[in-house]
């Protein structure tokens, strides 16, 4: 018999209250503790996205992409194709940074279907232009 479990993606960063607002903000979430300790903070969206941010006053940003061009483990949010420009300037405007590799375009109006970013505490996150199933 299996246990059941759930699972969650979190990010280390120096301030987490900040950074729960910027995802909250970018996802349409809600921002609430995850214990008593107030160290973890859970980002809970009503599509079923949750991430954790998590208080750590020694977090050193990642460095991504890399020159090699390996990628990180990093958070993709799922837009419309229609929608991605729009993604794209809230993103921007909540404090992300646009952030690409070596040769690849990731600028606002780039014709990509995907474009990188760095969230305000330098974790990577991708936004991805993703067309509705067909019924």
């Amino acid at each position: 018999m299996t246990v059941p479990k759930t699972s969650v993606l979190v990010l280390d960063c120096a301030e987490p209250e900040a950074l729960a607002r910027f995802y909250a903000s970018l996802l349409g979430a809600q921002v609430g503790p995850a214990g008593a300790d107030g160290d973890l903070l859970l980002v809970a969206g009503t599509s079923g996205t949750v991430l954790g941010i998590r208080r750590d006053p020694d977090h050193v940003p990642p460095s991504w992409p890399l020159p090699e061009g390996s990628q990180q483990p990093h958070l993709q949010i799922l837009v419309a194709p229609e929608a991605l420009d729009a993604a794209e300037r809230e993103a921007v405007t909540l404090g992300a940074r646009p952030v690409g590799a070596e040769g690849e375009e990731s600028r606002p109006g780039s014709r990509t279907t995907q474009r990188r970013y760095a969230d305000p505490a330098g974790h990577a996150f991708v936004l991805v232009a993703v067309p509705a199933p067909s019924a």
